[in-house]
């Protein structure tokens, strides 16, 4: 895809992205300073795409049996013996360390009459072999057969043909991809600007500090357009309005599977009548305004800060990072369904799985910072919260009451979609590019 300047009039006016981002004048990655966007068209699209029961099928037996997408992370699966099971639509994956240290994925049925070797969603560790709990057979960890209980009924069986059948695997990012797809391309094809962009970024030196999983009443894509816009902040967060520069937001999209924004916090809204002076956006970013230097630049100031402070408490030296990686929600999203943010105070991780065509589970994973000179801490327990269940109820889970105002949304737009006799939504060429990208991309596979 070329690389298309915006054209005039297609974003709010005034201070662009690229703007800010210079005026900070600290040498941010140079993926930082890549503008793409392209105009992908204005029609509408039909709201049958996320309430049809056979569009929904379709996207079972067309996409998730063919996409790259992470499975869980390598720390999940650090040992030999250790395993975890990864479970989409009626697709279970069994990924296992095995002795020789290598990763494998296997599809998660015994070969026999098609026992799960392991629980759907369960994970665990000191595995000597993986045997099947119905009748005993088993198998080594590299998926070759290792005993056939009463092997004299199976005559007929060729013990080197009757493997596990195992499924594409790799890794980026301290990610493990799986593809269950046969004819897969590589993954590093697939994840097409993504290792370039996070050279800088190594998400395999973070842990993971939190890790939550909620059920959103939902489509999965419905859930996932919440998270790639902010124009919705100025209805849906209007507390942010002070600090966050919404509508000067920048919309890239990469290629086939990749589209990111990076939107400006410590930056107020073009939509306020009045900007706040650098002393209240101070003030409403949650500092002393009488502490702000005399001339200084409330965004600078507070990303200065936090370098020292959010680097004491990581444990790493945060000083050469720039304030837009510092402040900024810069997010990627990789089709079909995560979103990466390489950012040091917004180190979020999303992933977004259905469940049937009305709900979905949203994960969302804290990734600090591994300490310098320390040890990696053992990824966080998952956090498992209902329909109904709030992110504020967690201890020390930051951006809470945000989250919940995104989630409170759903079902609302359900019940409105639903209702809806215009039959499909109506999307802006600009702010909610992403979401066309999303569905045309949908609409290739759909069509493969």
């Amino acid at each position: 895809m070329a690389s298309n300047p915006v054209p005039a009039g297609a974003r709010c006016p005034g201070p662009s992205m690229q703007d800010i981002i210079a005026r900070d004048g600290d040498n941010p990655p140079a993926a930082l300073r890549e503008e793409r966007y392209q105009f992908l068209g204005d029609a509408d699209l039909p709201y049958s795409r996320v309430t049809s029961e056979a569009f929904f099928q379709r996207e079972i037996d067309q996409l998730w049996s063919r996409v790259w997408q992470w499975a869980c992370r390598e720390e999940h699966v650090p040992q030999p013996g250790d395993y975890t099971v990864y479970d989409v639509g009626p697709y279970s994956v069994l990924i296992v360390r095995g002795s020789d240290h290598s990763l494998r994925a296997f599809v998660n049925s015994c070969p026999h009459r098609g026992m799960q070797l392991c629980p759907s969603g369960s994970s665990g560790s000191g595995k000597q072999f993986l045997r099947c709990p119905f009748h005993g057979m088993s198998w080594q960890l590299d998926g070759r057969l290792r005993e056939i209980p009463c092997d004299w009924d199976f005559p007929h069986v060729d013990p080197a043909e009757f493997g596990l059948d195992e499924v594409h695997c790799d890794t980026w990012g301290g990610f493990v991809f799986i593809n269950l797809d046969p004819q897969a391309g590589p993954l590093e094809a697939y994840l097409e600007v993504l290792p370039e962009h996070f050279k800088d970024w190594d998400l395999a030196q973070r842990y993971v500090a939190q890790h939550t999983r909620k059920v959103l009443p939902a489509n999965w894509k419905t859930a996932i357009e919440g998270f790639l816009e902010a124009y919705h902040i100025i209805a849906t967060h209007p507390q942010a309005l002070r600090t966050a520069g919404d509508a000067n937001a920048q919309y890239d999209l990469f290629g086939r599977h990749v589209n990111r924004f990076v939107h400006a916090i410590g930056y107020s809204s073009p939509h306020l009548k009045q900007r706040p002076s650098e002393a209240e956006l101070f003030e409403a970013l949650g500092r002393d305004p009488a502490s702000l230097p005399a001339g200084a630049s409330a965004r600078a100031e507070h990303a200065r800060r936090l370098r020292e402070e959010l680097g004491a408490q990581l444990g790493v030296n945060l000083s050469d990072v720039s304030t837009s990686e510092m402040l900024d929600s810069i997010e990627y999203f990789l089709f079909p369904n995560a979103c990466f943010f390489p950012g040091v105070s917004i180190p979020l991780i999303y992933r977004f799985t259905p469940l049937d065509v009305d709900h979905c589970v949203h994960e969302i994973l804290l990734l600090h910072p591994v300490p310098e000179g320390g040890e990696r801490p053992p990824p966080a327990e998952p956090i498992d919260l209902g329909i109904d269940d709030d992110y504020q109820t967690i201890p020390d889970f930051p951006l809470g009451f945000v989250l919940d105002q995104d989630t409170e949304n759903f079902r609302r737009q359900r019940a409105g979609i639903k209702a809806s006799r215009k039959g499909a939504q109506t999307l802006g060429n600009y702010q909610e590019a992403r979401i066309r990208h999303l569905h045309q991309t949908l609409d290739e596979y759909l069509a493969g």
